[in-house]
């Protein structure tokens, strides 16, 4: 269960403010909290490898092994050839999966019945293993060598990538608190799930249509394009016709005095900078020609500050990464005694969770 990353930057605002310590901007909680999570995250390594040299007690939830590896286990996952960050590359060597971080087994499951583990081999052992008649792999029993992020499998007739399964441990993704500024200038949490080509939900979030004033001309400041006419005042909810590959999306127009704000309502997918979406003329009454947005940069989360990721760490780890959190910040605005305190209660943390 992942850590809220809104519930994570509130409590450390409220405890920097209620002692008068400074502010912590998104920016800077994004970057440490990233951090903060790669630091407990490796962490857990040398902890587990700690813990087997010590005798544990067989009590349920007292057993520090299977605990750790609980906070592991949030992060094992194999590949799937659907999702970008957990594809397989190649066709032998296969190229492991970009949010590969430390490497568990593969196997060949050349079909649903089928599942053979790879014996894994050093450099120095894959020459003789190959040139012995008795062991030399064949598909039943089959090996790899792993060297430079690439998986060089061995019998070489294993070329199909959909055919070879990788489980393994991923890196974690980096925190991010996503936000759109309110009426009032406050910035207010974009609750929506970050994706680098996710177009922005909310109000006027189409930003080559807000505030677009005056249907008479094009506007030449933006890529919006309005026709003469007199549009009704009033609310429109519309599916735009795109000039591209994109589906689903869901708009609603805001109309007054012929000033145009387009919301997003539900953003789709597949959607790429320079789509162009066009409003049909029937769609609003009283407007004499089509609306056409072009999207930019600036509508996708990648490219703005919407979107929100939350921390991918086992939800016991709340505390130690509130800590670890004010102890960065203390270095940042140079508070030694946010430092000391800090440093204090992590160090206590670890020791109860060691000894």
């Amino acid at each position: 269960m992942a850590i809220s990353v809104d519930t994570v930057y509130k409590t450390v605002l409220l405890i920097l403010n209620k002692e008068q310590r400074g502010y912590m901007t998104p920016d800077e909680f994004n970057k440490i909290g990233s951090q903060v999570q790669r630091e407990i995250f490796e962490a857990y390594f040398e902890d587990l490898n700690q813990q087997l040299r010590i005798p544990q007690s067989d009590t349920e939830y007292s057993d520090r092994v299977a605990i750790t590896d609980e906070k592991i286990a949030e992060f094992k996952t194999e590949n799937d050839q659907t999702v970008t960050e957990k594809t397989i590359g190649g066709t032998n060597p296969f190229i492991t999966p970009s949010e590969l971080y430390r490497l568990g087994s593969i196997t060949y499951e050349p079909n649903t019945s089928t599942y053979k583990e790879m014996q894994r081999v050093g450099r120095a052992e894959i020459y003789n293993i190959r040139k012995a008649p008795l062991t030399a792999p064949t598909t039943n029993y089959p090996i790899y060598l792993y060297e430079d992020n690439k998986a060089l499998v061995y019998p070489e007739t294993i070329a199909n990538p959909l055919h070879v399964k990788m489980q393994y441990v991923k890196k974690p993704t980096d925190v991010r608190w996503g936000y759109y500024p309110g009426s009032l200038g406050q910035l207010i949490h974009d609750t929506t799930t970050f994706g680098t080509s996710l177009l922005n939900v909310g109000s006027g979030t189409l930003t080559s249509s807000s505030n677009t004033t005056g249907l008479t001309a094009t506007n030449t400041t933006s890529p919006i394009v309005l026709t003469q006419g007199s549009a009704s005042t009033g609310n429109f909810a519309l599916t735009p016709v795109s000039a591209s590959g994109g589906t689903g999306l869901e708009i609603s127009v805001s109309v007054s005095s012929n000033v145009f704000t387009v919301n997003i309502t539900s953003a789709g997918t597949g959607y790429v900078v320079g789509d162009v979406l066009t409003i049909p003329t029937t769609a609003i009454p009283g407007l004499s020609g089509q609306i056409v947005i072009t999207l930019t940069t600036a509508d996708f989360n990648s490219g703005s500050t919407y979107g929100t990721t939350n921390f991918e760490l086992h939800n016991s780890e709340r505390t130690e990464v509130v800590l670890k959190m004010l102890l960065y910040q203390g270095v940042v605005i140079r508070d030694p005694q946010i430092v000391q305190v800090a440093a204090s209660r992590v160090q206590q943390e670890e020791v109860n969770e060691k000894s």
